[in-house]
This record gives C-alpha cells, structure tokens and sequence, in this order.
C-alpha cells in the first residue's frame, strides 16, 4: 500500500514524497481550502489513515493519496473564474450561500476542478444578477 512520507508546498503547489520514492504534486487550486489557508496553516496537518492521507484540523481539510495521482491540471481560465476576477470584490462564501451550495464546491468551479453544468451555470449568472440588482435597489 502506497502511503505518504513528506509533504511541502512551493510555488502554489502542493507536494508528497509517497513510499515508492516517487514526488507527486498538484496545484493549490485543486484543493481550495489550502490555496486560501495561510503558511502557517498549512503547515498543521498529519498524515492519517495508515499514511494514506492528510488531515489539516484548524481549516477542516482531507485529502487522500490518491487525490495525487490525476493528472489533469485545473482550467484556472473559465468563465466563472472569469467573472469571480472581474469583480474581485464578491464574497464566495456570500454568493454561494445565497445560491444555496456549499463554498468548497463554488470555489472549485471558479478554480477550474469542476466545470459546472449548464444549468448550475446558469444559477450562478443569476445569483450575481440578483445581487447587482440587489445593490442598484439599495443606491436609489
């Protein structure tokens, strides 16, 4: 059984040594608990489950070894991302909540982990619409 032996974090990735000697990484964007989380958060986990994964208590993050072996890299340029940059002022959480999902799942859309459906797509549009004209309605 394959199981991890170190782990680091350089240049917005995330890296383990695992039992076979073989280096594995992925990016921050992949796990966005630990992309928002500060050095010092991110340095408090433990490898857990008979060295199979890591557990991050203060941010309340899991990840499993085998999150490591895809090796797909996140489409950070997609249009949720897009319009989460463009107004840079949005509170995921915020956007989220009001949407009804969970922050961690939003996030992921907007990392490019998961690309959302028509349809989810369609509610986010929607949630950002009502928001602006939530704001036009408290300017008059």
């Amino acid at each position: 059984m394959l199981t991890i032996q170190n782990v680091w974090f350089d240049r917005g990735r995330i890296y383990i040594l695992a039992s076979d000697d073989k280096i594995y990484s992925r990016p921050l964007e992949a796990f966005p608990s630990l992309l928002e989380a500060d050095e010092v958060q991110r340095s408090d986990y433990k490898i857990c489950l008979r060295g199979t994964a890591l557990r991050w208590p203060s941010i309340d993050e899991d990840v499993h070894i085998s999150n490591f072996f895809d090796t797909t890299e996140p489409e950070c340029d997609n249009e949720v991302a897009r319009l989460f940059r463009r107004f840079p002022q949005l509170n995921v959480s915020e956007v989220a909540r009001s949407m009804g999902i969970n922050k961690s799942l939003l996030s992921k859309y907007i990392y490019g982990i998961k690309r959302p459906s028509p349809e989810r797509m369609d509610a986010i549009k929607d949630a950002l619409r009502s928001l602006g004209r939530e704001l036009v309605e408290a300017c008059r």
